[in-house]
């Protein structure tokens, strides 16, 4: 069955971003008829509100999208993570990180290195505790864990996804330049016991997503997906980035901007049809 989702982070108010990538998925679900299905991406309990979590269903089933209920919670989904990285650290595959931000800007920026690199991750991490790190015994709790790209990558062939957004395409992935724009990206964050890309990847899986649709700046965080989807033996959905909207600045929308949040409009006396315009044109 054709099946999409949206996935909000209960953190702010949803804005016109917002309503267009969920009107696109469910509108593609419905040409499809297939199935749209909403997830709560909680994991950040320090920023995570209920009463943005109760605002999130209101203004999407004002804006006429529905879906199956119980709605997945990924604060509720904290065991299948751990389990998911105890496999990985079985495998030698992650290692514990103590280095701060600071310590990683450094050492990206030291004159052997050149300047940092900024993949989808954030700063391509230098590989500091890499080869210091012990990796026996039981995996180490509330830690940031890092997975070795090299390692993960070392069997690994064939890496590609199905592009049908901006740019379609198939994609092929490259292992040398995963490790050289990617490198070692974090797994599990303290506080959390867990990431967006591990938790993204696992939870789409378990709902059976076949299309993702989301914003085109998670195009280069795909390779990541790919890659832990390849180690976990999971299927690869069709990927859908769509384009971002952004200000009269050009500046892609956040939740800052209160201004075009989606229940701004609503009380405003907006109607649908004039959201939908707003974000297609």
């Amino acid at each position: 069955m054709f099946r999409t989702r949206f996935a909000p982070s209960p953190t702010g108010p949803l804005h016109l971003g917002h309503a267009y990538s969920a009107l696109l998925a469910y509108d593609m679900a419905v040409a499809a008829h297939g199935e749209f299905l909403l997830r709560i991406e909680d994991i950040d309990q320090s920023r995570s509100r209920p009463a943005w979590e109760t605002q999130i269903y209101e203004d999407l089933k004002w804006l006429g999208l529905s879906w199956p209920e119980p709605v997945m919670r990924q604060s509720e989904r904290l065991e299948a993570y751990a389990d998911a990285l105890d496999d990985l650290w079985s495998r030698g595959l992650l290692y514990e990180c103590t280095c701060r931000r600071a310590d990683i800007a450094a050492a990206a920026a030291a004159p052997q290195e050149g300047a940092p690199m900024f993949g989808p991750d954030g700063i391509v991490y230098p590989g500091t505790c890499r080869d210091q790190a012990a990796r026996t015994g039981p995996r180490p709790k509330n830690a940031v864990l890092r997975l070795d790209m090299a390692r993960a990558l070392a069997d690994m062939a064939g890496l590609s996804f199905d592009e049908t957004g901006v740019n379609p395409a198939h994609v092929n992935l490259s292992a040398q330049e995963i490790l050289r724009s990617v490198g070692d990206v974090v797994l599990a964050r303290r506080e959390m016991g867990t990431s967006y890309h591990l938790s993204v990847v696992l939870d789409d899986a378990a709902q059976g997503i076949t299309h993702v649709v989301r914003g085109a700046d998670l195009f280069e965080a795909t390779q990541i997906h790919v890659v832990l989807q390849s180690l976990f033996r999971l299927p690869t959905p069709v990927y859908h980035h769509h384009r971002l909207i952004r200000d009269g600045n050009g500046k892609r929308l956040a939740k800052r901007d209160d201004a075009r949040a989606i229940a701004l409009y609503r009380n405003e006396g907006k109607s649908v049809s004039e959201i939908r315009s707003l974000t297609t044109g």
